[in-house]
């Protein structure tokens, strides 16, 4: 601990023990050690954010003396569970660690429905839930949920923040960690700080950005860049309510947040300590990118950005170890790395790995894909991946146009391809997704659909076309076969599992038509979740060899981590890596092509398979004596026998 830092802690310490005296003492003396081994991490972030201001140290103080109540106010049971979270840093590393994502009330109503479905989540495997933002929200046009009116109440018709406690109580029973999200960027207009604002309060306009006119806005669109350009051009909304423009990144009552304001980081710290308290294991940092602004920058992934999540990384040390957090960064694959750091984010998506999975079944090359995943799949082994072939959100197209050039692929025309590919517009596609803010003077956009209908079983089901329905429900167990071998955690759309459909239904709703998203946020249909057990049908098919293939996953601890070596297998349609762990390597080679493909003997000798192996996809016991054949968008996992 620098001299400084030691100084502060020697003279906030005294207040705080005597502000909790009568506090548990061993609660309080577990609070006291973290202090002490943290607080040397946390006090130069806050004051390299904050130091300059003159109520530094009041603001610094109010942030411990909050952080100490939550502490004592932590469950027994959650004080329990960070204790073995600490003596195992690296549970998330698991073979065993399957992820599902689904909106609640689209999937079972209520968060009680939810917790009723804990039998289904333990059939399928899973040991983590997130579930799309539960909380408060406006009326109508929400974001989806991510437009949050308040993180202390949930949407009433889901239930109350009882409930969610209860049900995170049930699954930690369960073996299943919640995930939230934490919306930090942005609160909605019908937040109390917002209302607090309109109405005039100084102390809470200076939680937004809040100007009397345009000078200030304009001088920052110089450099901004719009994130809607067509929906709501621009970065700042007028409200003639409070006479001021306010700065709103993505839609007009969506507030961005003041971090330059320290009040504004100690209550969203607070926000997010009491989610922990209600037993959150993993909170999601939306649109970490956003949160810091300033002059003549695109306001977007600055250095302040991850200093500010890192000072929220290393109060969380101290106040509520189990939680960790998941960056959630669509943006440049370079900048998505920078968020994932033990001290940090320890999970992140791979928007890079999902988009690129597309691709390659749009291409049948598996060029670009490899290329990118040799260079960026490496991170901390402390962190791990969230890997994914389907979320919530649209699909953007986020590979590095360096690397596509490379390979002789233009960034901007391979975009454009993949638009048109994913609309159905391509002569031969199989997908049939829906453009989502499409710009039809650049052909920019991004794709809207289900993992089902993208892959082509919307397209075959109707025409009773075998051959095709076969292909597609290849295309789908492919793809989420590379997630759950690749390394990380890998992560359901809640539907996928049985080949749910895109629904159109959501143009009739006029809270959600301009929003294609919706196409593939549908409500579950239990009816065909039923028929996940009777082979004959499609989603037996589809959910049938998903569960085996999560099984096999589970049972072998080489999967654990994210130890992957990215191989060239001698032929641009089939992907290959190598996992390596506990137990005997495994080789992964997956066929992206509807064409039958071979593998070199030569090559599988190269990367150390012996003459006598194992497939533990089809269970085969094999010997390397002629080039090994990879059916149609077909998959082996290989282990030396």
């Amino acid at each position: 601990m620098d001299p400084d830092a030691s100084l502060s802690l020697a003279r906030i310490l005294p207040r705080l023990e005597a502000r909790f005296a009568e506090a548990d003492a061993v609660a309080w003396a577990t609070f006291r050690t973290r202090l002490h081994t943290h607080f040397g991490t946390l006090f130069p972030l806050l004051r390299h954010l904050y130091g300059g201001q003159y109520d530094f140290f009041y603001h610094l103080e109010a942030t411990l003396e909050m952080a100490a109540t939550l502490w004592l106010a932590r469950s027994p049971a959650l004080q329990a569970l960070d204790a073995a979270r600490e003596a195992d840093p690296g549970w998330f590393q698991a073979q065993g660690m399957l992820g599902a994502v689904a909106y609640a009330d689209l999937f079972a109503t209520t968060l009680d429905g939810v917790r009723a479905k804990i039998p289904y989540f333990q059939e399928l495997g899973v040991t983590y839930l997130h579930l799309m933002p539960p909380f408060l929200a406006p009326a109508g046009n929400n974001d989806g949920g991510y437009a949050v009116s308040s993180y202390r109440e949930t949407n009433p018709a889901l239930g109350t923040m009882a409930d969610l406690t209860a049900l995170a109580s049930a699954l930690r029973a369960a073996g299943i960690s919640l995930a939230l999200d934490f919306v930090f960027n942005h609160t909605s207009d019908e937040h109390a700080w917002a209302q607090a604002a309109l109405a005039g309060d100084p102390q809470y306009q200076a939680y937004y950005r809040m100007f009397p006119d345009r000078s200030m806005p304009d001088a920052y669109e110089r450099s901004l860049r719009e994130i809607f350009p067509d929906q709501r051009p621009g970065n700042f909304t007028w409200r003639p309510d409070a006479q001021r423009w306010v700065w709103t990144t993505f839609n007009s009552f969506q507030w961005d947040l003041n971090y330059a304001n320290p009040a504004v980081f100690t209550r969203m710290a607070e926000e997010l300590l009491f989610l922990a308290n209600q037993g959150v294991e993993v909170l999601r940092l939306d649109a970490v990118a956003f949160i810091w602004k300033q002059m003549g920058t695109t306001c977007e992934n600055l250095p302040e950005a991850h200093l500010l999540i890192q000072a929220f990384n290393a109060l969380v040390r101290i106040a509520a170890p189990t939680l960790l957090f998941k960056s959630e960064a669509i943006v440049h694959p370079d900048e998505v790395i920078r968020y994932i750091r033990p001290d940090e984010c320890q999970l992140s998506y791979n928007p890079l790995l999902m988009a690129l999975l597309w691709n390659t079944l749009a291409t049948r090359d598996v060029r670009l894909l490899a290329a990118s995943m040799r260079d960026r799949f490496p991170i901390d082994p402390r962190c791990a991946w969230v890997n994914y072939v389907r979320v919530h959100d649209d699909i953007g197209w986020t590979f590095d146009d360096a690397v596509a050039g490379q390979l002789g692929i233009n960034g901007y025309d391979h975009r454009r391809f993949l638009n048109q590919f994913y609309t159905g517009r391509y002569p031969g596609s199989f997908a049939r997704g829906v453009p989502f803010q499409e710009n039809p003077r650049t052909g920019d956009a991004r794709i809207s659909g289900t993992g089902a209908s993208l892959a082509g079983l919307e397209a075959a089901l109707p025409a009773e076309d075998e051959q095709a329905v076969e292909l597609a429900i290849r295309r789908i167990v492919l793809i989420h076969g590379i997630i759950l071998t690749m390394g990380g955690i890998p992560l359901l759309y809640l539907g996928d599992e049985i080949g749910t459909l895109n629904s159109y239904s959501y143009r009739n709703d006029p809270a959600k038509a301009g929003d294609s998203r919706w196409i593939h946020r549908r409500a579950t249909d239990w009816a065909a979740m039923a028929r996940r057990s009777d082979p004959a049908t499609v989603e037996g098919r589809i959910y049938g060899a998903l569960q085996r293939l999560i099984a096999i996953r589970q049972a072998h601890a080489v999967f654990a981590g994210h130890d992957t070596t990215i191989l060239d297998s001698g032929s641009a349609q089939v992907f290959a890596y190598t996992r390596q762990g506990a137990g005997p390597p495994v080789l992964a080679l997956a066929n992206f092509s509807e064409v039958p493909q071979t593998v070199a003997a030569n090559e599988l000798r190269l990367y150390g398979l012996s003459y006598r192996f194992r497939d533990l996809v089809s269970g085969e016991s094999l010997r390397l004596v002629a080039d090994l054949p990879l059916d149609s968008y077909r998959f082996r996992w290989l282990v030396a026998d």
